[in-house]
């Protein structure tokens, strides 16, 4: 399944564009993230997209399932106010928060999803990989193929949101260079019959900036314009 390019109104207004270098401290970057959302949501604050890297951990969204914590000895596990299940974070993946005005944007929350869609797929392009998306399974998916053996399709992206007063946080987390191993202790978003990748491990040598680089360019094409802007910690 392609995905369409979605109908979105987008703002003539630069969205602030931060990156933090290092290992952000992960509820220190949540309550940040939502402090700039309420700012954001009272009109005293303009639009920002975070990009980060957490410490490795899992956090189990408004809908994840106790039985899907297959390790809880294995890393650090943090509750989220995002939609979805549990997933993972960590070094080498390129984790964005995308915090939006929808109130200037359509107030339509499955057009900004399928926008995030989009997002990473148009950024994927970039390397020549093709992303997808599938009825049913939340993210963005690759379809892997070898030859003598069926095809499978891995997450290499996953998409959790949250929307109050109008206004969107957490996002989009897309892998780079993660340790794959670590996603073990968990079901990856509830779902047991697809493994995760990376661009790496797709045999990309693809580094965080040039990511971000795809990113940022994609952005441009599916929300609007971006100006540099500081991390909100």
């Amino acid at each position: 399944m392609t995905h369409a390019k979605p109908t979105l109104h987008l703002s003539d207004a630069a969205v602030g564009w931060a990156v933090s270098p290092g290992l952000v401290d992960y509820p220190r970057a949540v309550e940040a993230m939502k402090a700039r959302a309420a700012l954001i949501a009272a009109g005293e604050a303009g639009e920002l997209v975070w990009l980060l890297e957490h410490p490795p951990l899992y956090t189990a969204g408004v809908s994840a399932k106790p039985q899907d914590l297959l390790d809880a000895a294995a890393l650090p596990v943090h509750p989220s106010s995002r939609g979805g299940q549990f997933t993972y974070h960590g070094p080498g993946q390129r984790v964005a928060y995308v915090m939006l005005d929808l109130s200037r944007r359509g107030r339509d929350v499955r057009a900004f999803v399928r926008g995030l869609e989009a997002w990473v797929i148009l950024a994927l392009d970039a390397f020549n990989v093709r992303g997808e998306v599938r009825p049913g399974r939340v993210g963005v998916w690759v379809e892997r193929r070898q030859p003598g053996a069926p095809s499978h399709e891995d997450k290499i992206a996953a998409i959790g949101v949250r929307v109050s007063r109008w206004t969107s946080f957490h996002g989009i987390s897309l892998n780079v260079e993660p340790d794959l191993d670590h996603y073990a202790g968990i079901v990856p978003c509830g779902i047991r019959d697809h493994g995760v990748t990376s661009l790496v491990d797709l045999g990309l040598p693809v580094g965080m900036d040039e990511a971000d680089s795809a990113l940022e360019a994609a952005f441009h094409e599916i929300f609007g314009p971006t100006a540099p802007a500081p991390p909100p910690i």
